[in-house]
Formats: C-alpha cells, structure tokens, sequence
C-alpha cells in the first residue's frame, strides 16, 4: 500500500451511511486522483459491496471477527467481507476493543487472504505488544483525544514519536498511523514530521460543512 496513507472511517454516522457513504467515498476518490495520495475508506458492512462496484479506491472493514465459517450470528467473517470487496481491515478501534489473542488470529486470517491489517493501539505499551503480530499497519489513538479535535500529532507528539520507534525496531516493515483530533493539514503534516506514514481520522471529515473541501485541505501540505 502506497504511504503516505490517509483511512477515513466512516463509523455509523449518518452523515456517512448509506447514500451519504457512497458520496463520501467518492469525494476520497477525487480527492486521490487530485493529490496522488492514497485515500481509503472504512464504511459500515452493509455500504461496502457498493463501494466498492462503484468506486476504485481502498476499501476497509471497521472490524472482522475472529471465527470461521458456521454459526457466528451477527458476526463479521472476513471471508464475506473479502468477497464484498474489501482490500483491508480495521481491527481493535477503541470503540471495538480485542483481545490480543483474537488480535493475533484475525491478523493471520488476513495473511491467509491477501488483506491488510491495521490495527488500532491506545499508547506506545499496547503498540509494542501487536506489533509483534506483524500486522501491515499500527494506528496509535489516545481514546481520549478521540474526537475532541485536538490532534494527537500535535498534542502529545511524544506517543507518536515513541510507537514509530519502538514499532520499528520489532519489525521495519510496519508502518505507523496515527489518530484521533486529526482534521487539518497542519495535523497531518506534523504526524508525517514524527515519523508517521499516514492518519486515521473520522469526525472532523465526515462532519465538516464540506467534506470534500476539509479532505484537500487535509492532503494540502503533505
């Protein structure tokens, strides 16, 4: 996957469900074409197979379950995810804690099927600790700057700094993310400067007067 990398995931607002998710997904798109850099998207299950017929940008499941197929009800297998489209995976939001142990098997399941992994880490001990899972991607979100728009990047540049080292050091091939408060291209630009390879970013896109407008303003300085 080509960094620097920006993944908007569309949690389950309205404002990026449905209709709206698919618009949203269109204007990353454009906004790919523009800059040159990688935009993808992290909808909602039921929006993806759409996407993804109609547009031809990255997709993400926000979270896959660790199970295989049979009686998992109200569960997300990846193998249907794969099927729909996806080229990759969110695992462990903040809003969708894991286990390390189920952390472990789904990253696996992704080797398995050609998909990548980003896995999501609250600070630099638990970045560590996946890391070891090799997964493609470590995204450090302090939860508690998690839509507050205050950026990570900006506010405690030191966890940022510190992930990208100690991540590095267990495997080079990792890249790093980070998230939460990012919605600006001075916040992306000052991830990049710590070391990181892309954002992981929800509510300042989605909920901006202007999506489109807030996402080139993002990609702007980078």
């Amino acid at each position: 996957m080509k960094t620097p990398i920006v993944i908007l995931n569309f949690k389950t607002y309205l404002e990026s469900s449905g209709e709206n998710a698919l618009n949203l997904a269109k204007a990353l798109e454009t906004v790919a074409i523009e800059s040159g850099i990688t935009m993808a998207a992290a909808p909602q299950a039921s929006d993806i197979f759409r996407i993804t017929e109609e547009t031809d940008i990255p997709i993400l499941a926000q979270h896959i379950d660790p199970i295989n197929p049979g009686g998992h009800t109200g569960s997300n297998l990846l193998e249907c995810m794969v099927e729909a489209g996806i080229t990759g995976t969110l695992l462990n939001h903040s809003e969708q804690r894991m286990k390390l142990a189920d952390i472990d098997e789904v990253v696996k399941q992704t080797k398995s099927n050609n998909v990548f992994s980003v896995v999501c880490t609250n600070n630099i001990e638990t970045s560590v600790a996946v890391a070891t899972f090799n997964p493609n991607f470590v995204a450090v979100e302090p939860p508690e700057l998690i839509g507050s728009g205050i950026p990570v990047s900006q506010a405690e540049p030191e966890i940022v700094e510190g992930t990208v080292a100690k991540v590095k050091k267990i495997n080079k091939k990792i890249e790093v993310l980070c998230g939460a408060g990012i919605s600006t291209g001075d916040d992306v630009s000052a991830a990049l400067e710590l070391g990181a390879s892309g954002v992981l970013l929800a509510s300042g896109i989605i909920l901006a007067d202007n999506p489109k407008e807030a996402l080139l303003d993002l990609v702007s300085k980078i």
